[in-house]
């Protein structure tokens, strides 16, 4: 494969399309509302109306608004139609020949579409997620053919340094400090790991890329693998994400076949490979060392760091692991410079994020939105606010490691920063809205149940530590606790918090301490009289 290949590809594909393209969402959430079935209905229908020189039903990804999926667009025109279902196809099809439809119409300008900014979902929805030359036509490839043609793997390090990608796995970190880490470490063996194992209740952003646009991730992680001087990739993905797995095999076995993974990429001496590893859905196995466990072979648990996982990773070699759109970003960056993605964002938070919207909301999907947008925009505008004339109580961000943000606090910019200050976290972009029938409480225990259920066990603060807040959070809801029991619930999320082996036992209390920081009275209303021992002392009430 040269230059002049890719070119071809592309020139071929973008000849071959027709005047009007009907693009059919193929994404899982879509699916699951029988979208496979609209899609050979409008296939039929295109056929039987005559139109096959005319029109092109395109399978795509992600559209975005899963809340009214599946969805259905014609093209060049934009008219988007919602809930379609396969007896819909005929008067879908007929809007080519200037009919009109009975499907339920929607607005491609409302703004749940119009506040998005698009880097990692700009082939979402667009593309055929099952065809490379699709993602070649939209200039797939070509960010790493530049990087093996004409920069050094210091250039590319340098360059994503400069762009100020931070790691959109969580925890921020710098993405171009952690490759320059890794580049720097002699050793023959280096790996480079993407990061699907996507568990936090309520997110499916990892998931989207990866059905609707997994060439962006394989080229993210081949530039990374040049940049640092790895060979090998691996894709650690859960088994409960078969339809991203399905895509992700089809899209390394047509970029094997292209000359794009392998031996000597480009007629150059670079060589990457990339290997699925299937995860069985433990939610520790998202930590990174943990998960480098799971790769090998082992169970995933955590250990001590250091050493980091730049320095000894997977099987004691350098590792470089980021998370599926933190790849995604790079053929971006690379393609566009480094200056063009720093522009956009905040000071110390560059870029854009993607966040799966779910909860008590109106329109429940995907966006991508500058960092720095607010809470308010997010919610409100783009998201609809509460359904049936609710009001807005809290937003959570950042799953089980996150906290719960109050209404009061909606015009937060959303940057890693800003959330830090408020006890909350970016995370890995999950945001789940919560209406005014909300118990407070209630989400504390049920964040606190799940790090309980997913805890390892290897570390005695996060193995009893998280069984203990889950009881003391039940016997509050249950009406029998007292502010003693309030004051060893905070005690025991200081003593997890700063005592735990990893990132899990770290964050687990935080959804409880965000609540209590906001939400106090709702504890308190909870609570029993203390009852005295003979001494003196205040004991808990008897149950």
């Amino acid at each position: 494969m040269i230059i002049d290949d890719l070119i071809e590809i592309a020139t071929k594909e973008r000849a071959s399309r027709k005047k009007f393209t009907i693009r059919c969402c193929m994404a899982a959430g879509c699916m699951s509302s029988n979208s496979e079935a609209v899609k050979k209905g409008l296939e039929t229908a295109v056929k039987e109306a005559g139109l096959d020189e005319l029109v092109e039903v395109r399978g795509v990804g992600c559209m975005r608004l899963c809340c009214q999926g599946p969805l259905v667009q014609v093209d060049p025109a934009g008219a988007l139609y919602e809930r379609v279902a396969p007896e819909d196809a005929a008067s879908v099809v007929g809007t080519v020949k200037g009919g009109q439809t009975q499907a339920q119409r929607g607005d491609p300008n409302s703004p749940f579409f119009t506040g998005q900014f698009s880097i990692v979902l700009a082939n979402s929805g667009c593309v055929d997620p099952e065809r490379i030359d699709s993602y070649i036509a939209a200039d797939g490839y070509k960010a790493l053919h530049e990087v093996l043609r004409e920069m050094t793997p210091k250039e590319v390090v340098d360059e994503i340094i400069k762009s100020g990608l931070r790691g959109r796995g969580g925890a921020g970190f710098p993405t171009g400090l952690k490759w320059g880490t890794v580049a720097k470490t002699e050793n023959s063996h280096k790996y480079v790991i993407c990061n699907a194992d996507e568990g936090d209740p309520g997110a499916f952003m990892d998931r989207s890329v990866l059905e609707s646009d997994p060439h962006s991730v394989l080229e993210g992680m081949a530039i990374a693998a040049y940049a640092v001087g790895a060979a090998q990739g691996f894709i650690y993905v859960r088994a409960e994400y078969p339809l991203a797995i399905s895509r992700l095999q089809t899209a390394i076995k047509q970029a094997k076949e292209r000359g794009l993974l392998g031996s000597g990429i480009f007629e150059s001496p670079f060589t990457f490979n990339i290997d699925l590893r299937i995860g069985a859905g433990a939610f520790v196995c998202g930590e990174e060392t943990a998960l480098m466990m799971s790769v090998e072979g082992k169970r995933g648990t955590p250990r001590p760091r250091p050493p980091f996982p730049a320095e000894s990773g997977l099987w004691g070699c350098p590792t470089l692991i980021n998370n599926v759109e933190t790849f995604a970003n790079v053929p971006s960056i690379v393609r566009k410079g480094a200056d063009w993605f720093a522009s956009i964002g905040t000071e110390k938070s560059k870029g854009t994020k993607v966040f799966a919207l779910a909860g008590n909301i109106t329109n429940t999907g995907l966006i991508e939105v500058p960092m720095g947008t607010s809470l308010r925009q997010i919610v409100e505008n783009m998201g609809g606010g509460a359904p049936d004339g609710g009001s807005i109580k809290a937003v959570q961000t950042g799953g089980p490691s996150g906290g719960c943000i109050p209404a009061a606090s909606l015009d937060t910019p959303v940057d890693y920063e800003s959330l830090a200050k408020l006890g909350s976290i970016m995370g890995s972009g999950g945001m789940i809205v919560m209406d005014d029938t909300t118990r407070m409480v209630d989400v504390a225990r049920f964040f606190m149940e799940f790090c309980m259920d997913e805890s390892c066990g290897k570390c005695v603060p996060c193995r009893a530590g998280t069984v203990q807040m889950y009881h003391l959070l039940s016997k509050i809801l249950a009406r029998k606790a007292t502010a003693v029991d309030l004051r060893k619930l905070e005690e025991l999320c200081d003593m997890v918090r700063n005592t735990s082996l990893c990132g899990l036992g770290q964050t687990a209390p935080n959804p409880v301490l965000s609540t209590l920081r906001f939400f106090r009275n709702e504890y308190l209303e909870l609570l029993g009289p203390e009852v005295h021992g003979p001494n003196g002392e205040a004991n808990a009430t008897p149950s």
